[in-house]
């Protein structure tokens, strides 16, 4: 794998930073890496290197999927929270990059301020990864192709619809499907859009590689003929105050069984979790694709692991 012992030392913050064909490397490697240790003792591949996972935002699936990926890599993992060194106030980014580069031998960043994980990657002396930002999340992005691709065995010819907020993940989704060649439609409410920068730089990618990228308000539209339906929490952390006001905003963008109607007969639906059943989409869809929504979840450790023995 000469793509992947390329990618020795490079930062893992935005998917476009990486080639279709680096994408794809990656995803093999997960695979591989799911068969290997999937309820088997673990490898030794990064035995010896430790990982910083610094935390402004918690999670469930993010510290677990890259603590437990670790180990299963023969590596270490070491845990800090927000308010243990309180960042950017008690000691700067630039320092606090400078400091880890000394202990480490790469750090994931799980943060508000997708500037901060680029400011952590310029003072750093080894691989960021991005494990969520305001703007992104490709961490999460590779685990849904790696889910994707186990049940379709293809990406050529694969419609993506998003449906709800024109957030992180959406943003990632764009950028990765034109990269891969993937069809994407959204569906957004007006001020909700994607992000119209990454929207472009995706609309650039899919000139090259052929994938069909639409935005859409009206569900049904992006919905139609859709093999994976995709969304997300409609408030996400930081926006609380904003519940209520969402609540009725993208209440049109539920889904459910009448929208599913709209979508190719074996598609499944994907949600990268927490889930707000009765909100973003209801209990009885949820429930029906339980199976691939929960793959995605553990997926999300898999695709990691490939990251992390990629770039330490």
């Amino acid at each position: 794998m000469d793509i992947i012992k390329n990618l020795k030392g490079k930062n893992f913050i935005n998917i476009e930073d990486f080639s279709k064909e680096e994408l794809e490397a990656l995803l093999k490697l997960a695979a591989k890496l799911k068969k290997q240790t999937k309820g088997k003792k673990n490898l030794k591949l990064l035995e010896g290197k430790n990982l910083v996972m610094y935390f402004s935002k918690p999670s469930l699936r993010t510290r677990l999927s890259f603590e437990i990926g670790m180990t299963k890599l023969g590596g270490n993992a070491v845990v800090i929270k927000q308010d243990e060194i309180i960042l950017g106030k008690r000691e700067s980014i630039e320092d606090t990059a400078r400091v880890v580069s000394k202990y480490a031998d790469a750090i994931m960043v799980r943060t508000f301020g997708h500037e901060d994980v680029e400011k952590f990657a310029k003072y750093a002396s080894i691989p960021i990864i991005n494990a969520l930002t305001d703007l992104s999340h490709p961490c999460q992005i590779m685990a849904d192709f790696l889910t994707i691709y186990e049940h379709f065995n293809k990406f050529k010819g694969i419609k993506i619809a998003y449906i709800g907020d024109g957030n992180n993940i959406t943003n990632s989704l764009l950028t990765g499907c034109a990269t891969l060649g993937i069809n994407i439609a959204t569906a957004t409410p007006k001020g909700y859009e994607p992000n119209a920068d990454e929207l472009k730089k995706a609309e650039e990618i899919a000139k090259k590689s052929g994938s069909k990228i639409e935005t859409f308000e009206n569900p049904i539209d992006a919905v139609k003929n859709a093999d994976v339906i995709y969304t997300d929490v409609w408030t996400s952390m930081g926006q609380e105050a904003e519940y209520e006001m969402r609540k009725e905003i993208f209440k049109n963008y539920q889904i459910n069984k009448d929208l599913m109607k709209y979508a190719n007969k074996n598609a499944i639906v994907l949600h990268c979790l927490p889930a707000h059943k009765g909100l973003e989409i209801t209990e009885e869809v949820f429930e029906e694709h339980q199976t691939s929504i929960f793959n995605e979840a553990e997926n999300r450790m898999y695709a990691q692991m490939a990251i992390l023995a990629a770039i330490m």
